[in-house]
């Protein structure tokens, strides 16, 4: 994680922004067994009160279930299990490779998610568990750098999702470097962001392999398997740094001709995919943005 602001003096909340993180994770991680949300995927079936955390990012995992048409679908947990994503990416590497079984889990429609708003509660369907992910991912970088801009111009990079709050003080755009997929190390382009988010999805890192078969953790809801798409990354650059996860998880698995014209049909979006085959998409504007 980075955060940047664009300061004489960094500001004293700099030092903060790891104990901001610490504590998300504390309340959203699906890897921690004493997380919030371990507990209450383990009480599916009961309203179960929450905190002011979690039920913010639930409804950021909501909007980005909207905007993708269902694509990006919060409740894929026992999804990613079958895959073989069952512990930290690290340790699937090193860890044995397990036999899958048939059991494919499809996840259900979140609109099956009861909650209550007078009490800040959610209720899960029976056998359903959530798994926020990269919408977790995005909420952290817009929380720090809301926090963070107070001071001035800012941007925070959590993982490859980049929220950006402005101009840098001196009016210029800031700019990101694209990593190169095919090249560890090496990089595509640059990007030149004023102001929104910024967001990476793709099968080129989180890949593994389980009962023979290759796996990766971008599952498809409408499958509950890892998505069969030519699309090997998205980047894109949308108004929140929550949009461009969504949407650049959705053109994943969309595949690269629907995932464009989704991109190209909203004029707040540009991006680029690179396809399997090495090729390179980009949308119509993205001269405004890309190098």
């Amino acid at each position: 994680m980075l955060a940047v602001a664009d300061v004489d003096y960094p500001p004293p909340a700099l030092q903060d922004v790891p104990l901001w993180f610490e504590g998300w994770e504390q309340t959203l991680s699906r890897f921690r067994s004493d997380s919030e949300l371990c507990q209450l995927n383990i009480n599916d079936g009961r309203m179960i009160p929450v905190s002011q955390t979690l039920w913010d990012v639930f409804h950021v995992s909501l909007e980005a279930d909207r905007i993708t048409g269902g694509l990006v679908n919060s409740l894929v947990y026992d999804a990613l299990l079958h895959a073989g994503y069952d512990r930290s990416f690290d340790s699937i590497l090193n860890g044995p490779h397990f036999v899958l079984d048939d059991d494919v889990a499809v996840p259900v429609s979140l609109a099956k998610i009861a909650i209550d708003a007078a009490t800040r509660s959610i209720r899960l369907p029976r056998g359903a568990h959530l798994d926020f992910g990269g919408v977790a991912k995005g909420w952290a970088a817009h929380q720090a750098m809301e926090r963070l801009k107070v001071a001035g111009p800012a941007l925070v990079n959590a993982g490859g999702d980049v929220a950006i709050s402005g101009l840098q003080a001196d009016g210029e755009r800031w700019s990101l470097d694209i990593v190169d997929p095919f090249r560890p190390g090496e990089y595509d382009g640059m990007l030149y962001v004023g102001k929104g988010g910024v967001a990476t999805s793709g099968k080129d890192y989180r890949r593994w392999t389980r009962g023979g078969l290759p796996q990766h953790h971008i599952i498809d809801p409408r499958t509950g398997l890892p998505a069969e798409t030519d699309v090997l990354t998205a980047t894109v650059i949308a108004p929140t740094v929550m949009e461009a996860e969504a949407i650049a998880k959705m053109v994943v698995i969309s595949g690269s001709q629907a995932g464009l014209d989704r991109l190209n049909s909203d004029t707040s979006l540009s991006g680029l995919l690179i396809l399997e085959n090495g090729e390179r998409l980009y949308t119509s504007n993205y001269k405004e943005y890309f190098s």
